[in-house]
């Protein structure tokens, strides 16, 4: 599958505005003045490009300018989903999307109908999140941690002929820890500065020196630094494939034994149609499917086909599967990995 986006009318193809969204989703420069920086690589002027972004990010084509995390590399994050009353869906929703800590939250076609991913500060608190998202609505939550990635990156190809970067480095269970609550309190202040995104103005990484009160030059090295580890796995523009016409998506699940899960999802991370894949722990009895992809297409009908001819290449309808196309979107946005007004006590 091969979808061509839906580019807003100042980004079609061959534009400048259409280099502006699709080649600095990963590359974005660490520079004093990146988007001077972009403005000279692109023969236009700092104060268009500015006025592009902003513009972007008005209609909510952009989400944000900065950095993706890696999964297991921040502190303590889960996809998690629960089962609303029909007649409840709306409020409960309303509640989880309240959470500062959760970035995505979709209804979806199941009978486990609301889907969110919780990031936190720690496993302690995310733990303290579930509890009152349990005391407060009355359901219980499925908690479903990553276990091994396949291909995460959210970045999308707008020209719709290929993933916009090859499947990423494994990360496996146990690798990584709650790293970021032992980091120094600089490195802890800008994460969370910067995890809403760039201020679009000229010299951005001032801006969020300022904020946390560290110089530019700090800021840009510890950021650099992130990316050379691997706590981040990109820095640039983030954009949402639902305004960009990708308004089918759904997400795939398979029972796949243990013994053979790591090298399908290695060979499902690689067919073009996924634009994530991982696998992710079983929720017993409830929930026991442990291979995940998503699909995002222009249609239902589209997305159905691209998933069945998958599936019939890798033999994956063996195993007990389901599709849950998502019906409603109640949040998304980056990670939050600590609201700024939470407390050292929120962390204990």
């Amino acid at each position: 599958m091969h979808a061509r986006t839906q580019l807003p009318e100042d980004a079609a193809p061959g534009s400048a505005g259409f280099r502006l969204l699709n080649d600095y989703q990963r590359g974005f420069p660490l520079v004093a003045r990146p988007f001077a920086a972009i403005a000279r690589e692109m023969d236009m002027d700092e104060a268009a490009v500015l006025g592009a972004y902003r513009g972007w990010q008005q209609s909510g084509v952009v989400s944000r300018i900065g950095a993706v995390f890696a999964p297991r590399r921040v502190g303590a994050s889960t996809l998690a989903a629960l089962a609303a009353p029909a007649e409840r869906l709306d409020e409960i929703a309303a509640r989880v999307s309240a959470v500062a800590e959760v970035n995505h939250n979709y209804q979806r076609e199941h009978a486990f109908n609301l889907w969110f991913v919780i990031t936190a500060g720690s496993s302690q608190r995310l733990a303290r999140i579930v509890a009152d998202i349990e005391r407060d609505t009355g359901c219980s939550v499925i908690v479903l941690p990553l276990e091994e990635e396949f291909h995460i990156d959210l970045g999308f190809c707008l020209a719709g002929s290929d993933k916009a970067a090859p499947a990423a480095p494994r990360a496996t269970a146990g690798d990584f820890g709650d790293i970021a609550c032992a980091m120094p309190g600089m490195e802890r202040s800008l994460m969370t500065a910067v995890q809403a995104g760039l201020p679009l103005e000229s010299r951005p990484f001032e801006a969020l020196g300022r904020v946390i009160g560290v110089a530019e030059g700090m800021v840009i090295e510890l950021l650099e630094g992130w990316l050379g580890e691997g706590i981040v796995k990109r820095f640039g523009v983030v954009v949402r494939h639902h305004e960009l016409g990708f308004r089918a998506n759904a997400m795939c699940v398979w029972d796949v034994p243990d013994e053979v899960v790591h090298e399908l999802g290695c060979h499902l991370a690689a067919e073009p149609a996924v634009t994530l894949c991982y696998r992710r722990s079983r929720a017993l009895p409830a929930w026991p499917y442990s291979l995940y992809c998503m699909i995002h297409g222009k249609s239902r009908d589209e997305v159905e086909h691209a998933r069945d001819a998958i599936a019939t290449r890798l033999g994956l309808d063996r195993w007990a599967h389901e599709m849950l196309f998502s019906t409603r979107r109640f949040k998304q946005r980056g990670a939050h990995y600590w609201p700024e007004s939470e407390t050292e006590e929120d962390d204990a």
